[in-house]
């Protein structure tokens, strides 16, 4: 995440946008392009989706509490930098095409969770997310729940449109949730639910990533206002479409993504019209000197090694605070994202990426790792780097244990 003290210096902000293959709020800077896009006119359900508004057989669904599915979520991965993609699609920042292969040897490695970030404004047209782009990422979403996984599914990033801080490119949703914005936003989450309303449990919707902060909407207040009503009428519009969409997982966002401003008094959660079938989501990129920072910057000193008592006890205290908020609130926690760049030192990044595991999995939350192809190979065979083999077959060798619920 970027926050105003790294916008404020245009030479910081360019460091920051250099760094970002490690985050998701931008693409890389100068993406190597493949020329031509996916023909998907054989994947299914591709031919019946001209308007996104189609009728599916409902698959056979279990109703699973979302405290409950934690247990099943285990550990995830995004697939990043792919069908988020704003300049040409899937491919257009490096990646090849998601291939079966690619999915089945992530459930290999023992992921239970896929988060598939999707720019769906970029692509659409008149409003309409096009046949062709709803069926791949139909494809997809059936690969990665047919290889026993969850898949989530959301609205990212997409160019900013949703709280944009590009003013000259979306100035009717400069940096605040427009009724442009909201009439976009209540048309896309329409199609995609209801394209995908025959889905059984293993598919989860989340609302949106991390443009959440809504900096014009007049008052800090009302910028935590603006998001509850994004989330609410995320949940709304999903349940109107019906089919297993009545009863879907879904995942709203916390403010900014970030836990500290999530488990402000100031933050409210939206109303379901179920019990316990929502998940909060939140990142951890902290410290981002370590996690994101290659070099120093004006305002902070980049950090080459992570794991001090201090370093340890600031990851407690951030996911006990969320913890607590999880128990007040009765409802888990999705770190949706989280991870550190592959420049830092190889045994660092094993203890800041075992910890951020174990502390999310102790505190029953779902830890998805933020993955553009540098942690695991997109090409055969898909091979994961060591320093995330190592942590993975530390998860395996020592289950962590439960922390008890605070209070």
């Amino acid at each position: 995440m970027l926050d105003s003290r790294y916008r404020r210096c245009p030479a910081t902000l360019a460091l920051m946008l250099s760094l970002l293959t490690t985050t998701c709020l931008r693409p890389p800077p100068e993406p190597a392009a493949q020329p031509g896009s996916v023909s998907n006119a054989s994947a299914p359900n591709a031919s019946s989706a001209s308007s996104g508004m189609v009728s599916l057989a409902l698959e056979p669904m279990k109703e699973l509490d979302a405290r409950d599915a934690v247990a099943q979520m285990g550990v995830g991965i995004n697939i990043g930098n792919t069908l988020e993609n704003t300049t040409t699609w899937e491919t257009g920042w490096g990646n090849p095409l998601i291939t079966k292969e690619y999915v089945e040897n992530l459930a290999r490695l023992g992921f239970k969770t896929v988060r598939l970030p999707v720019a769906w404004d970029t692509y659409a047209v008149d409003g309409q997310i096009q046949p062709e782009k709803l069926g791949r990422v139909g494809e997809v979403v059936d690969w990665i729940t047919g290889a026993g996984m969850f898949c989530v599914l959301n609205i990212h990033w997409d160019g900013g449109w949703i709280d944009s801080s590009a003013k000259d490119r979306f100035p009717t949703t400069y940096a605040t949730f427009s009724a442009a914005a909201e009439q976009k936003y209540r048309a896309y989450w329409t199609q995609i639910s209801s394209f995908f309303a025959g889905k059984n449990e293993r598919l989860i919707f989340e609302a949106l990533n991390e443009e959440t902060k809504f900096d014009n909407a007049g008052s800090p207040q009302k910028a935590y206002a603006t998001l509850t009503h994004v989330n609410q009428l995320f949940i709304d519009t999903v349940r109107k479409t019906g089919g297993n969409n009545a009863k879907r997982l879904l995942i709203v966002s916390g403010y900014a993504t970030d836990i500290s401003k999530t488990c402000s008094s100031d933050y409210n959660l939206p109303a379901d019209t179920i019990p316990h079938r929502l998940f909060i989501s939140v990142h951890y990129y902290t410290p981002w000197q370590f996690c994101g920072m290659t070099e120093d910057a004006d305002w902070g000193k980049m950090a080459p090694t992570w794991g001090s008592p201090s370093d340890v006890a600031e990851l407690e205290r951030l996911f006990d605070m969320m913890q607590a908020f999880c128990a007040r609130n009765d409802i888990p926690a999705f770190i949706g994202e989280f991870g550190v760049t592959e420049k830092k030192e190889s045994a660092s990044r094993i203890r800041f990426l075992s910890a951020v595991f174990s502390a999310a999995l102790a505190r029953k939350m779902v830890p998805v790792l933020w993955d553009t192809g540098l942690q695991i190979s997109r090409r055969a065979p898909y091979s994961a780097g060591p320093d995330l083999l190592h942590t993975l077959q530390n998860l395996t060798a020592r289950t962590p244990a439960t922390r008890p619920e605070p209070g």
